[in-house]
């Protein structure tokens, strides 16, 4: 055979056989044996042996794995992947729908789909090829296990029919539960340990090293999401249906898995029906995502800084078990905070051990009256964290006493305080109690913080315990040689973390800022601050007055940043951290791209642009001190309109006399 002919005979049969793996494993049929399916794989297997040349990154003989994979790469996601907000009742849903409608004037379209319990996974598809899976990590950036996605057999490696050239899909990764229980029995039978449930389960066999193993595991999937610029339908329960037709495993609309609505009275509906029928399913649900349809509507609602307002999570209520309260430890925070846990005896929870859930606060184990062996009820909060939430009065010991909250740190015997108005106790000690002091640490170098490449929570561990550090500036004075004696730190992890040091100083300040820790400074507020101040010198002087003036300052932040800036020992460290060369003030080319040409205007973008994405404009608005405003009302200064802008917009504005600006005058604008 040559090698034309060999390469036109792969073609042919990486088509073939992505047709019937499809066939059946998503759509449930087979028109072929198996026995002539796997001929078909083996002759595929040895022309790619023969042509290697020809052979696609995607072919079917990729399933079976094969790569091994000693560190998952950390990748920045395009697209965020936030998580929801959660509900629990249907009330709740009223008032979700009654913010949406402050927003928004046109009538509201939603999407209904089951919650999957298992991994998220973000996956790229160009030109139809599989290119990249990402996980969720923490939302901003996620591991590359492409490698591993590309084993599971309802995961199309080359899609078909009419796609868009460069799009993501999301969706879960979870294990039908009869393959789950198919490899408890086979463990059982070979005396290894079982798997606790098929939720952490999904999650450790994804991020296995060895890709033939999780070939081997059968894992399974539903992608429901689409990201991208190019779309072609205008909501997200048409586009869903639409990729089902490239070949994706979509969520199963003639299984009510999916149902387009128009009331929470038909949400409701949805709801209850699930909350009766998951018990039915073979994969575990633990609620019910509602999410508005239409992309403009959800564009123009926006986002929080940890969700989608246009989305929200129904969560199912909580299983709940009984068992032995033991003992209570204290925690101590980052911020000083500190969160009682009880230790219990273990029990069986939504398919997981539980030996230690939450008591929250010393008014909480007031409330529920606690005492050491009392038997207590157990649920997950949003099946996710256990919590106490009751006592069973009827088991209660005779000479049982209350449980007295301790009144000093457990870590550094220091007097606690409760501030007014707050409800946890804290410990003030913040520069010498060590799990504050490490906390501090470990918030500094995060992704969102400084993402020092080589530094993690158990190196900081190890520099604190050596005596090497005890504050954030201590990191940028340790030295090769000090670091080359420690355990585990070779030559070439010392010069990796050293350097990855030297990068964060080139992070922007707003970062910086957020990874200081100032209390209540979060990542959104950082940001605000820096655009409205620039420097921290800036920061450092303004009085209460100043600072509440600024967008989304409140009293309870303005408060803490006086509080910060009185503390000597605060100065010091930022004076330290300034001389080591971070970034303290808005670089000249950030000057030139934050103005103040829009300063005051409360603008609303609404249709196609040529020039940019919508959220390019969002950001130009916000770069230039606008505001962006999701719906039109008599405070919005102009409305950004591209093509097709809706009808009822349109109306609006010319009812309310808001002008109406086009791409290229708004551009116009801002030169």
């Amino acid at each position: 055979m040559t090698s034309v002919e060999a390469k036109l005979r792969i073609q042919n049969l990486t088509k073939e056989l992505h047709y019937h793996n499809y066939g059946y494993y998503v759509e449930s049929k087979s028109e072929i044996s198996d026995y002539d399916f796997d001929m078909m794989l083996k002759e595929l297997e040895e022309l790619e042996g023969h042509f290697p040349e020809h052979a696609s990154q995607n072919s079917p003989t990729k399933r079976v794995g094969g790569d091994i994979t000693k560190k998952f790469a950390s990748v920045k996601h395009v697209y965020p992947m936030l998580s929801l907000s959660n509900t629990y009742s249907v009330e709740e849903l009223y008032e979700w729908e009654i913010r949406l409608q402050k927003l928004v004037e046109e009538p509201l379209e939603y999407v209904c789909e089951l919650k999957y319990d298992g991994v998220a996974i973000g996956i790229k598809y160009k030109d139809g090829a599989l290119v990249k899976a990402v996980t969720r990590g923490d939302g901003i950036k996620g591991e590359e296990v492409t490698a591993n996605v590309r084993t599971i057999k309802t995961v199309p490696l080359q899609l078909d029919g009419s796609y868009p050239d460069d799009f993501e899909i999301r969706g879960e990764i979870f294990y039908p539960l009869k393959t789950f229980e198919s490899i408890n029995k086979r463990r059982e039978e070979s005396g290894e340990d079982l798997f606790a449930n098929p939720r952490n389960s999904a999650s450790g066999t994804l991020k296995m090293q060895d890709s033939a193993v999780v070939a081997s595991r059968g894992l399974d999937c539903y992608l429901y999401g689409l990201y991208g610029e190019n779309l072609s339908k205008l909501g997200h329960y048409e586009s869903v249906l639409e990729a089902g037709t490239w070949g994706l495993k979509i969520p199963n609309a003639s299984k009510n898995y999916i149902k387009k609505v128009h009331s929470i009275e038909e949400i409701k509906n949805f709801i209850d029906y699930w909350d009766k029928e998951r018990n039915n399913l073979d994969f575990e649900i633990d609620g019910i995502v509602i999410k508005v349809n239409n992309y403009e509507t959800q564009d123009n609602l926006g986002f929080t800084a940890k969700s989608p307002r246009w989305a929200v999570a129904y969560k199912f209520k909580a299983e709940q078990v009984s068992t032995v309260l033991e003992s209570v430890v204290y925690q101590v925070g980052r911020t000083g905070s500190i969160t009682p846990v009880a230790n219990l005896k273990p029990v069986q929870l939504a398919g997981t051990t539980v030996k230690r859930a939450s008591l929250h606060n010393a008014d909480q184990i007031k409330k529920l009256d606690l005492r050491i062996n009392d038997t207590v009820f157990v649920e997950k909060g949003g099946e996710i964290i256990p919590k106490v939430i009751g006592v069973d009065f009827s088991l209660r010991e005779v000479n049982s006493k209350p449980l007295i909250y301790i009144n000093q740190c457990t870590e550094c015997s220091t007097d606690l305080i409760r501030r007014e108005g707050e409800v946890n106790h804290y410990c003030p000690n913040e520069y010498g109690c060590p799990p504050q002091v490490m906390g501090k640490m470990i918030h500094f170098i995060g992704r969102k913080s400084m993402d020092v490449d080589g530094l993690g929570e158990e190196t900081i561990d190890q520099f604190f315990t050596a005596g090497l550090i005890s504050n954030i500036a201590d990191l940028y004075e340790l030295t090769y040689e000090q670091l080359i004696l420690l355990a585990r730190m070779a030559d070439k992890s010392v010069n990796k973390l050293l350097y990855g040091l030297v990068q964060s100083k080139q992070v922007p300040f707003e970062r910086v800022l957020f990874g200081i820790g100032i209390r209540f400074v979060g990542e959104t507020v950082a940001k605000k601050l820096v655009r409205h101040f620039k420097t921290i010198e800036a920061i450092a002087v303004a009085d209460f007055e100043t600072l509440i003036a600024v967008d989304e300052i409140g009293d309870k932040i303005a408060k803490s940043i006086l509080e910060f800036f009185t503390v000597d020992t605060n100065k010091i460290l930022i004076d330290r951290l300034k001389n080591h060369g971070l970034q303290f003030e808005i670089s000249e080319d950030q000057q030139v791209e934050i103005g103040d040409k829009l300063a005051g205007e409360r603008i609303v973008i609404s249709g196609v642009f040529k020039h940019h994405s919508r959220n390019e404009y969002k950001a130009m608005i916000e770069a230039n001190g606008g505001k962006n405003i999701g719906s039109i009302s008599n405070k919005t200064t102009f409305i950004l309109a591209g093509d097709n802008m809706g009808p009822i917009k349109l109306a609006k504005a010319e009812k309310l006399e808001v002008a109406v600006v086009t791409e290229a005058e708004f551009l116009e604008k801002l030169i």
